[in-house]
């Protein structure tokens, strides 16, 4: 007897689920007894978690995330996301994020990587493939979610078969990750990825502004000197800024140094006076409430409850 032939749609999703199998049992394999395995590829990270997890804060630069199994939530500012195996989530500029493993378990468990982004890569392929008016777009926010396709699939198994392998990785591990932002640039994001390395626009100049900004965060800045070094006006600013980052300058600088500040106090076991006062906060009392408001709890305490996590 013979069977019914599969639709073209039951085709691509009964090839996406076999597709994010294969991840999640390569990524099994490398992950074993660990949360976070950083590998031989550069910029290439694998996560392993077997129970749902609170609510993290950090810094996420631009990147791709992958699961192979389990779901996970994003929040940047106000705005939620939320993925799976079928879907990746995209950054295309560092942001502070808070986020949360949804789906795990320990028959089950989340199953997930993480690539950085090469800007240095992703400015070569621009230049050489022409943009469409599909690309044309401005002041996008810096985080989206999207079905994943089977090419990326396809390409990020390769990549991780060469883990297997470590004598390729040095030759063939630009390629494929060349490979995998190219992909990414022609596909519905590709926009996203343009608008920050395309030199003149808005939402470039505002890029240029979050990377000083990066690095002066525990300064007293004020948001017309930052409009200043953009070059607009502050109002300007203000709106391209929010429309890429979902918050105001002065909640992005709070936020980055809120989470430096934690980690300060996590792997240089600063108190939080010392790493109040290193973040750029005159009090700590204004400190320890914006902490707890960000994170859940005071300082040392929270502290306390992520040691006893990572133990």
């Amino acid at each position: 007897m013979v069977g019914k032939a599969l639709t073209a749609g039951e085709r691509s999703s009964f090839n996406s689920l076999k597709a994010s199998a294969e991840l999640a049992q390569q990524i099994d394999r490398h992950t074993q007894g660990v949360h976070l395995q950083p590998t031989a590829v550069e910029g290439l990270n694998l996560h392993r978690w077997e129970q749902p997890t609170e609510p993290t804060s950090y810094m996420l630069a631009p990147s791709i995330c992958l699961i192979g199994q389990g779901r996970k939530q994003l929040v940047v500012g106000e705005d939620t996301f939320v993925y799976d195996s079928n879907h990746f989530l995209i950054t295309s500029i560092d942001l502070p994020v808070v986020s949360r493993i949804l789906e795990a378990s320990s028959e089950a468990p989340y199953l997930g990587l993480t690539m950085e982004i090469n800007l240095r890569e992703l400015s070569s392929l621009v230049l050489e493939n022409p943009i469409s008016d599909r690309d044309r777009s401005e002041d996008s926010l810096g985080v989206a979610v999207s079905r994943v396709e089977e090419p990326l699939f396809d390409a990020f198994e390769r990549l991780l078969r060469l883990l297997d392998t470590p004598e390729d990785i040095k030759t063939l591990a630009p390629l494929i990750q060349r490979e995998i932002i190219y992909r990414l640039l022609k596909g519905e994001q590709g926009g996203r990825l343009r608008q920050i390395v395309a030199s003149g626009r808005n939402s470039y100049r505002v890029v240029r502004t979050l990377e000083w900004l990066k690095e002066h965060y525990n300064e007293s800045i004020k948001v017309d000197e930052m409009a200043s070094r953009a070059g607009l006006s502050v109002s300007a600013f203000h709106h391209h800024f929010r429309a890429m980052t979902a918050m105001t300058p002065l909640q992005y600088q709070k936020r980055i140094r809120l989470s430096e500040a934690r980690r300060l106090m996590m792997t240089e076991h600063l108190d939080a006076s010392r790493a109040a006062f290193q973040v750029g906060y005159e009090s700590p009392s204004q400190f320890s409430r914006e902490y707890s408001r960000m994170f859940g709890a005071p300082p040392m305490q929270d502290i306390r409850k992520l040691i006893q996590q990572s133990a």
